[in-house]
């Protein structure tokens, strides 16, 4: 979680909401302005993926719900299925449209590399932006392709779909390159396709939009092997049921530090009925190098509870730092800008104070971990998240110091202290800071959209799936709205859980009553209710379900 939402997730931010961190958040809707597209005909389009839902909501425990496998057929020759090609829509010049801001036309030389020789600039204040407007043909899946480069290096930015947010396009350098947002789903009519300044100072040249390949139940099927291979018998049947349901239900999740009896399940409870299949909690409390020496946290407690009900736990770790690397609050001192520390200096020998204090916090934990292990209960760890962003020190000092430091941790859990009931969620937000199959059993991903804005994140999940060179499950492991369930899997896109950040995201100030800030009761209800949704009640006997 971080300060300050920037409406994406990658490279979103997150806003913190724990104790002690106040944040603000910022929206913004540019006026629009359109380009004038050039269609082609099209000879197909991409319709709705061939994924099955389950009828019934409720899982028998009895069951498995593993997907039943093609019979091999002899009688008859096997046919080569024709190769799927995308057919182009049309491409849309950026400069021919109207701009908002400081958005303007630029002519470039002939040899300079942009299509018509000319490009928009001036994507630096929040209501500069520019708006294609786009003619479909045929309503089915599409992938926007743009054209741009960045002004002085890596730059983010914003594209919505109607006023939608639907995904951001990043570059990762001055040269010339291709961002896509791929599979968006399109009615036939008229879209209107905005990007506007999330970092800003970009060259836009062009945007593309071709039919989406299609997806089946098999992008689905992905093994029951975790990466720890000495893991328990209970992590084993947790991640067997995990496995099972994913492309078919969604786990509902919820962050609250306080436990079942916390704010934010209470509301969920009294607005829906329900409580959810997935209680998130962070144990940066029990950080050893924290004033109190992390000594007051009641996270286990609580989790201890959580499980006894049948219950799914998660939890991520804000990991601040002893006094000596504080600048400003110690309990910011997760926070890039709150410390002095940096990662590779402790790793490189260069700081020994600081790898001491890095081992003693992390051998602290693992004595923490240890007690739930000895108790039988699975969790999902998604240690060191949101590094990509920069905004946590563990991701300040670049990709390669991160990888060390998460191996490291993963090494020492699993090998010296025997935590064989974790369950790796690896949540950097940027393939370039993924660690490894061998390090990971679920893909984590953070998305700050915005308010009340429901649309599945197809983009998003589509890109995350697509890191790790083994199939892992796709979770949504931060969020700030409910996503439509409907559209999730109208788009294909099932993530495996949505797990909802505390505070304001789900509770009013300091009452227990539905804040309607980011989600309306209605879509918590509809999620809630949903034959895709899982929720506590739905769940199975967690220790007896089959590992087969």
């Amino acid at each position: 979680m971080r300060k300050t939402i920037l409406k994406i997730s990658l490279t979103a931010a997150a806003v913190a909401m724990f104790a002690a961190a106040g944040c603000q958040s910022t929206n913004s809707t540019p006026p629009v302005v359109t380009a004038t597209p050039t269609p082609t005909s099209i000879k197909e389009v991409s319709t709705a993926p061939t994924v099955t839902v389950t009828p019934s909501k409720q899982i028998n425990p009895t069951l498995k719900v593993t997907p039943t496998p093609a019979k091999k057929v002899t009688s008859t020759p096997q046919v080569t299925p024709t190769p799927f090609v995308s057919e182009k829509v049309g491409r849309f010049e950026a400069e021919k449209g109207e701009f908002s801001g400081k958005v303007h036309k630029v002519t470039a030389k002939a040899n300079a590399g942009f299509s018509e020789n000319a490009y928009v600039e001036g994507f630096e204040g929040d209501n500069d932006s520019c708006t294609f407007v786009a003619e479909i043909p045929e309503e089915g899946f599409y992938d926007l392709t743009f054209r741009l480069r960045g002004i002085g290096g890596e730059k983010i930015n914003f594209v919505s779909v109607d006023d939608e947010y639907v995904g951001d396009i990043g570059i990762k350098d001055t040269n010339l390159g291709d961002a896509v947002i791929s599979r968006i789903f399109l009615s036939k009519g008229t879209h209107r396709i905005k990007v506007y300044k999330s970092w800003g100072w970009i060259s836009l040249d062009y945007m593309d939009i071709s039919t989406s390949k299609p997806i089946g139940n098999e992008f689905y099927m992905v093994s029951k092997e975790l990466c720890n291979k000495k893991a328990s018998e209970s992590t084993k049947r947790l991640f067997s049921f995990l496995v099972d349901i994913y492309g078919n239900k969604i786990l509902s999740g919820q962050v609250c530090d306080k436990g079942e009896l916390g704010g934010e399940i209470q509301v969920i409870k009294n607005t829906t009925g329900k409580l959810p299949a997935v209680l998130s909690m962070d144990l940066m409390e029990y950080t050893s190098s924290r004033p109190d020496g992390g000594k007051k946290g009641m996270t286990i407690t609580y989790a201890k509870n959580w499980a006894k009900n049948g219950g799914i736990l998660e939890f991520h770790w804000h990991w601040t730092l002893g006094k000596d690397y504080v600048k400003g609050n110690w309990y910011s001192s997760f926070y890039t800008d709150s410390t002095t520390f940096d990662l590779t200096k402790a790793l490189n020998g260069t700081d020994k104070k600081g790898y001491e204090m890095l081992m003693t916090d992390m051998r602290n934990m693992a004595e923490i971990l240890r007690e739930l292990k000895q108790a039988d209960i699975p969790i999902l760890f998604r240690p060191l998240h949101e590094a990509a962003g920069g905004w946590f020190w563990w991701g300040a000092s670049g990709a390669e110091s991160y990888k060390k430091l998460y191996r490291m941790m993963y090494d020492m859990y699993t090998e010296e202290y025997g935590l064989d009931n974790l369950i790796w969620i690896w949540n950097g937000q940027d393939r370039d800071w993924y660690p490894g199959d061998a390090y990971c059993d679920i893909l984590g991903m953070d998305i700050y959209p915005g308010e009340r804005v429901y649309t599945s994140q197809a983009s998003k999940f589509f890109e995350t799936a697509g890191w790790s060179e083994a199939k892992k499950p796709v979770y949504l492991s931060e969020c700030g709205c409910i996503f439509d369930p409907d559209l999730a899997v109208r788009d294909g896109a099932v993530w495996g859980e949505f797990c909802v950040w505390q505070g304001e995201f789900v509770k009013k100030g300091n009452y227990n009553r539905l804040s309607e800030q980011y989600t309306e009761e209605y879509m918590m209800k509809k999620a809630y209710e949903s034959e895709t949704v899982l929720t506590l009640d739905e769940l199975p006997d967690l220790k007896s379900y089959p590992m087969e």
